[in-house]
């Protein structure tokens, strides 16, 4: 018994070290997914301002 605090206290330095991995990747994760839904929102609007300077054009009386 007397072997298991040293072998808990050699452990200790990498489970805080995975800890840290585990939050430092998650954030990089959860940045990225919310970079792509904001990018998707952006083209989103954009695609619906081309289509309503597209019909805009389309309906405008030409004079011939």
């Amino acid at each position: 018994m007397s072997d298991f605090w040293p072998a808990v206290y050699a452990l200790i330095p990498s489970i805080g070290v995975g800890i840290l991995f585990y939050f430092a990747m998650r954030a990089i994760i959860r940045a990225d997914r919310n970079e792509r839904l904001a990018m998707a929102e952006l083209d989103a609007q954009a695609e619906q301002a081309e289509i309503a300077a597209r019909t805009a054009g389309d309906s405008s009386p030409t004079s011939a």
